[in-house]
């Protein structure tokens, strides 16, 4: 279809020219678009979407999109076509699990329409003609970045293009990064994606330049925050067991890839996919500490977006759980302690932490002086900017009150989390409020008392803290006092800082001077010991933060939010007058700039791709004006990684550039990505030797009847590429039917210690003896991790202890060897991943008849029962299959005499027999009318 008749709205929602250029681009060729965070790639998506929408008489498939992506496509078509009044255009039908019934997706198949369809139905819908690939219009694929060769996606896109060979096909991304990981990334997502060109649009681009770099630029105000003292000291700290860490992982490993393995990448979100991606492989063969160092990693670089998010109680109350999840039971070993928290380095985390909370002081008491605790309470030093940054707003709104444009004198606040978002709510609501009863005299007015303060907050945080830690303690006493009784003459060191002496035979080191309100000191192993206030010391910090007059005042007024009254709590409040806090969502940021129509915008948090959009939105729009205000600590973790995620981004781009400037042109395939016809004969050549030992060559290629939910694996998409013709169908039996005589049941390794803990495996191989002489098991790996049960050993035992007698009862290989006496003639297939399985299925076929999909289906099914009688509502079923009493062979006479699982949750025992059989009916009745109040 032509760009021209292109409905005249489309153009008007492009209103940059680089977007409009990007549009005919995509109308007239089918390539991959690259395009950089930020630039509206949903935009230019619904666009197009509307284009083909508005003409009619198209079948357009969406895949690959999100739940609120779809809301989003959905709305915004449902505007183009109300502003173009457009009487061919019908908007956006998702098709998901919702969608139950066949002959409904069949008939909206057929009237046509834009659908979003997950890929799961797709795929099922495709093979089985339910959807004929050939009436489809085009498809376009959202997030390409995330197809992959064994991927449901490129399952689909392979099907479309064997039997589809005009229909076009545009693939989008706003993720550079994954295109450029690997030998020849680019290239080989083409393959995937069966394109042969790309299209890449970064934000140097020289149309984007022009676009976003004119005379319709935001006003942007810098504001570098300086940390506090203790915020850099606690990030250098961090930063310190990061590298030793890194450090020790390079050490323990030689034999890797560890170019990436630095400080730098550290910082990045990704950098615990990269590490465990290196590891996985050998994952069962790598030391205990290099275990423990991968998850340190994760808590670490945790802790170093909690310094600069967190207020400063609740970054010492992540500490305290962090260091309990990380603590020893008494009597361990240095080797079985998590190595940072022997640093000095963690020290002074836990110190600096509690110095900002409470801090000693030297009180006087009867016959000597005795230490007691005051409370410090430091606050996040963007807290005063950002009241300074709201006061010179209110200012500029006071001396301009009459807006001179299409902006609401809205303010709008973006953060990186919801967490930060109530964090602000809370500081904003309160930072006026002073926690104290004193009268002020005014000639002794001190002009700093009226300045914003998030005093009142904190001292909230701190009482709830401080109930919260006393909980804890007694938790905790009570967790380890079973391991105490058993240690001759042992004390727990934290349970004897609770009671406020030390234990008698050992001797702790204290850092800073040995003051108890300095931090935790060390345990006998080197670690560091948990500290737990002294009933004394906590005294002292409850009547210093005690409720006091005027804050109980306060408090009704601002926290409490009562239901009754709303006429005096809720009221239409003027645009100008709102503050909205809202968190980074990605594309979802577009609409909230589109219905908010802030003039000022205060960036709390930086963000990349949050910049961009506002400078498309303020490019897009003449008669709106922006200002926006971008908040950092300079020399934090903070401005490193936003830097460091430019940087890469830009690289990414810059690498894509150049290897597509020198990416060759796969000859193997047509201008589709479609094998030559000649090659695909000559794959369906069967090997199969027959008795007079020659070559069967037959145009039918091999056929294996697959079950529809074994489609959320990669398997069938790889038996596919093999030429092999899959056949989707509902199976009681089996997994795979190979031939009248095999079918294959597959179990990953988690699939299989749950089968073994339920028994279902047991009745699943019983089964499959009944109907065919040749059951296998397959035991399926992950490619890129360890072939070897060793890792999971440990999922599939018992927590309870249990005898030396019968502990290799619960061990993985001991269930499977009591599987193979149990079924003498139940062949195990172990396969290392799903690409050796393809191989292995091929091997098997190639002495065997084709399978007949109506036999496989009925297998497991009564007799008088027809195969397309069998519902195919998946979701039910796997529900109902987890009861107690329901049985694979049980399970079709519920499905067809009950009409969903309410009924059968409300049916007595009598009327479960005639169905299941009375034991099984009492177990089904019984799970549905346990009492669990009572239980628990």
């Amino acid at each position: 279809m032509s760009a021209a008749g292109v409905p005249q709205p489309v153009k008007l929602s492009l209103p940059l020219v680089y977007q409009q250029k990007l549009f005919e681009e995509l109308r007239k060729e089918d390539e991959l678009v690259v395009l950089a965070r930020g630039l509206g790639l949903i935009r230019l998506v619904t666009n197009l979407l509307h284009s083909y929408d508005a003409a009619g008489n198209n079948l357009i498939v969406v895949v690959n999109a999100e739940d609120r992506e779809n809301a989003w496509i959905g709305e915004a078509l449902a505007e183009h076509a109300a502003i173009s009044m457009s009487p061919k255009a019908r908007g956006l039908t998702v098709v998901n699990t919702d969608f139950q019934s066949v002959g409904a997706r069949e008939k909206m198949y057929t009237n046509g329409g834009i659908f979003s369809i997950t890929s799961r139905i797709l795929v099922v819908d495709l093979l089985t003609s339910l959807l004929n690939p050939e009436t489809i219009t085009g498809i376009i694929l959202l997030h390409a970045d995330r197809v992959v060769a064994t991927s449901l996606e490129a399952f689909i896109l392979r099907i479309y293009r064997q039997k589809n060979k005009v229909g076009f096909l545009k693939a989008l991304s706003d993720n550079p990064d994954p295109f450029t990981t690997g030998f020849s990334p680019l290239a080989t997502m083409m393959r995937n994606l069966f394109l042969r060109k790309a299209s890449l649009w970064p934000r140097f681009h020289m149309h984007v330049a022009q676009a976003l770099e004119g005379k319709k630029k935001a006003e942007v105000i810098e504001l570098e925050v300086p940390m506090t003292d203790a915020m850099k000291e606690i990030q250098t700290a961090i930063m310190e067991c990061v590298e030793v860490s890194i450090h020790e992982l390079k050490k323990g490993n030689t034999g890797l890839e560890m170019d990436d393995w630095n400080l730098d990448s550290a910082l990045l979100k990704n950098f615990d996919v990269l590490v465990r991606r290196q590891l996985d492989p050998n994952w069962h063969r790598v030391s205990w500490k290099t275990k423990q160092i991968v998850n340190d990693l994760t808590v670490l670089r945790g802790m170093l977006q909690s310094i600069v998010a967190l207020d400063a109680v609740s970054f010492l109350q992540q500490l305290d759980t962090i260091h309990a999840a990380h603590s020893p039971p008494p009597g361990s070993t240095r080797q079985s302690q998590s190595p940072w928290l022997f640093l000095d380095a963690a020290q002074t985390i836990f110190d600096t932490a509690k110095r900002r909370v409470y801090s000693g002081k030297q009180k006087a008491g009867p016959n000597t002086t005795i230490e007691s605790l005051r409370t410090v309470l430091e606050e996040q030093p963007k807290w005063a900017v950002l009241a300074e940054v709201l006061e010179e707003i209110d200012r500029d709104l006071y001396f301009e009150p009459v807006t001179r444009d299409d902006s609401n004198g809205t303010i709008l606040i973006m953060c990186s989390d919801t967490n930060t978002c109530r964090q602000l709510r809370d500081y904003l609501q309160t930072m006026h409020v002073r926690p104290r009863t004193e009268k002020r005299v005014e000639e002794f007015h001190d002009p700093e008392e009226d300045q914003p303060s998030g005093a009142f907050m904190m001292r909230r945080k701190l009482r709830n803290y401080l109930n919260w830690k006393r909980e804890f303690a007694h938790v905790s006493a009570t967790l380890f006092s079973e391991n105490q009784k058993a240690l001759s003459g042992a004390v727990d060191p934290r349970l004897a800082q609770s009671k406020g002496r030390a234990p008698a035979n050992k001797r702790r080191r204290v850092r800073g001077g040995g003051s108890s309100g300095a931090g935790p000191g060390r345990l006998e192993n080197g670690s560091i010991g948990q500290y737990f206030e002294k009933p004394g010391e906590v005294a002292d910090l409850i009547a210093e933060i005690q409720v006091t007059e005027e804050e109980a005042k306060q408090k009704e007024d601002i926290v409490a939010d009562p239901l009754e009254d709303m006429d005096d709590y809720y009221q239409m409040y003027d645009m100008q007058d709102l503050v909205v806090i809202h968190a980074y969502e990605g594309d979802q940021d577009e609409h909230v700039l589109e219905e908010v129509k802030p003039r000022y915008i205060i960036m709390y948090e930086p963000d990349a791709s949050f910049i961009r959009r506002v400078e498309v939105y303020r490019s897009s729009h003449n008669n709106r004006s922006v200002r926006v205000y971008f908040l950092y600590y300079g020399g934090s973790v903070e401005e490193q990684r936003y830097l460091s995620m430019v940087r890469r981004e830009k690289d990414a781009f810059t690498r894509l550039i150049k290897e597509r400037a020198s990416m060759s042109v796969v000859m193997t395939v047509d201008s589709h990505g479609i094998e030559d016809p000649q090659e695909a004969f000559l794959r369906t050549i069967n090997t199969r030797i027959a008795g007079g030992g020659r070559l069967a060559a037959t145009a039918e290629p091999p056929r294996i009847v697959v079950d529809v939910r074994e489609f959320r694996s990669s398997l069938p998409s790889l038996l596919h590429g093999k030429s092999m013709v899959i056949v989707p169908c509902m199976l009681t039996v089996g997994d795979y039917i190979l031939s009248p005589n095999i079918c294959v049941e597959r179990k990953s390794i988690s699939d299989l210690i749950s089968s073994f803990k339920d028994g279902r495996l047991y009745t699943q191989a019983e089964t499959m003896f009944q109907h065919y002489k040749s059951p296998m098991l397959l035991i399926e790996f992950d490619q890129n991790k360890s072939f070897t049960l060793e890792p999971f050993a440990d999922l599939s035992g018992s927590i309870a202890s249990v005898s030396a007698a019968n502990a290799g009862a619960n061990d993985l290989q001991s269930k499977l060897v009591l599987l193979t006496l149990a079924f003498p003639r139940l062949r195990i297939i172990w396969s290392s991943s799903p690409y050796e399985t393809a191989e292995i299925f091929e091997r098997l076929k190639a002495m065997e008849e084709e399978p007949d999909p109506i036999a496989a289906v009925q297998a497991g099914l009564d007799r008088d029962m027809r195969a397309e009688e069998q519902a195919f509502n998946t979701e039910p079923q796997e529900m109902l299959a987890a009861v107690p009493g329901v049985t694979p062979k049980n399970i079709m006479n519920i499905t067809l005499e009950t009409e969903n699982i309410k009924e059968v949750a409300n049916m007595t025992v009598e009327e479960l027999d005639p169905l299941v059989g009375k034991e099984a009916a009492k177990q089904i009745h019984g799970f549905f009318n346990k009492d669990l109040i009572e239980d628990y």
